[in-house]
């Protein structure tokens, strides 16, 4: 018996130290997986789809030289800044050393610096000072945690990843017949896919815009349009005819004709051909009036969006950039009431879980290359 117990007991000892070995070890793993990626990429969009994608995160404008601009991207909290020479650049906002957010300290002699304990990141992110030794070289892991950002068409774009893909690009950008503006910035509690998904919606027009983008006493009948998918390229429309009152920023009716475009998940766009509807005052119009606008949404997290727009108009010169962001502000904040109030929050890419009619092709379209692409975060 005791020889019984004697043996059980050995037994029992080794295999605790064995447990803790294996315990120790996977400590050691899980603790140097931490040291070597920033702690938020445990928590956040993990779709290579969005994390290798470009996403607007502000307006170029808004980034001036010694300003540190807090951001929240695909649930990752990061800090963006411009140095003196111009070149933004788009950080993980913690300081390694102590995790405290670089978003709260300040910019000295072109430096981050942290509210913490001082310590300096240049603009290649790596620290070149710590204020408690400063005449020892800081250590080689003392960096801050970097993205890439670049700038165009007066938007900053960041990526989390490794694009393969240029920056989307607003058509109009570079034409000198269209003066351009920027509107926004739109602060959505609501999924990105579902804003995206009613910009390029038609058929809500006379109800969520009634009086401006249609009459909700006399809907337009949606006639069939075509949705065409171009690799690589996104989603594009025919064109969708409708009356609109309020069609744009000359508030006179007008008949419009909008082709639509999806260039990324989280980016859209259409053209709108503007014809006015009076007979008698037609001749105010040209076949190539067009009002266009570049839409992008800004994924927060996965139930809320910031909204920045890219607007082109190339008729009408007596319109000013109040007239123009007048318009634009009151559509979205009609588009923002109701797109808060839409159950789930995050899209369905299944599309059997809502119904679906003939008009609805491009949102359905839309839905399918979400799943097509790989995309979870933010739908169901």
């Amino acid at each position: 018996m005791q020889l019984f117990v004697k043996c059980n007991m050995m037994h029992l000892t080794l295999k605790v130290e064995t447990s803790m070995e294996a315990t120790l070890m996977t400590v050691q793993t899980s603790v140097a997986a931490v040291q070597s990626t920033p702690l938020a990429d445990q928590f956040s969009c993990k779709d290579e789809a969005l994390i290798n994608d470009w996403h607007v995160v502000g307006f170029s404008k808004d980034v001036v030289p010694g300003k540190l601009v807090p951001v929240r991207l695909l649930g990752r909290d990061l800090v963006l800044w411009r140095d003196a020479a111009g070149q933004v650049h788009l950080w993980e906002d913690l300081c390694i050393h102590r995790g405290a957010r670089l978003s709260k300290g300040w910019i000295e002699k072109d430096t981050v610096v942290c509210p913490y304990h001082g310590w300096r990141y240049d603009g290649t992110a790596k620290c070149v000072l710590i204020p408690s030794a400063p005449g020892e070289t800081p250590p080689a892991k003392a960096r801050a945690f970097p993205h890439k950002a670049v700038e165009s068409c007066g938007f900053v774009w960041a990526s989390l990843g490794d694009p393969q893909h240029d920056v989307p690009f607003f058509p109009e950008w570079n034409d000198a017949e269209f003066r351009k503006f920027h509107a926004g910035p739109y602060f959505y509690q609501a999924n990105g896919f579902r804003s995206v998904e009613n910009f390029i919606d038609a058929t809500h027009f006379p109800f969520v815009h009634a009086g401006l983008n249609g009459v909700q006493d006399s809907p337009d009948r949606i006639e069939t349009y075509e949705v065409y998918e171009d690799p690589g390229l996104g989603l594009r429309t025919s064109e969708i005819v409708v009356f609109q009152p309020y069609g744009d920023h000359r508030q006179v009716p007008v008949k419009a004709g909008y082709t639509y475009r999806c260039f990324r998940p989280l980016t859209a766009y259409f053209s709108k051909r503007v014809e006015v509807a009076d007979p008698n005052s037609k001749h105010k119009s040209k076949p190539t009036d067009r009002f266009c606008t570049f839409m992008t949404a800004q994924p927060v997290d996965e139930v809320s969006c910031i909204i920045r727009l890219g607007v082109a108009i190339n008729f009408a010169p007596e319109l000013t950039e109040e007239d123009i962001l007048r318009r634009q502000d009151i559509v979205f904040e009609q588009d923002r009431i109701i797109v808060e109030t839409q159950r789930p929050e995050r899209i369905p890419i299944d599309l059997r879980m809502e119904l679906h009619h003939r008009t609805d092709r491009l949102g359905q379209a839309y839905r399918r290359w979400l799943g097509s692409l790989g995309i979870h975060y933010g739908t169901i």
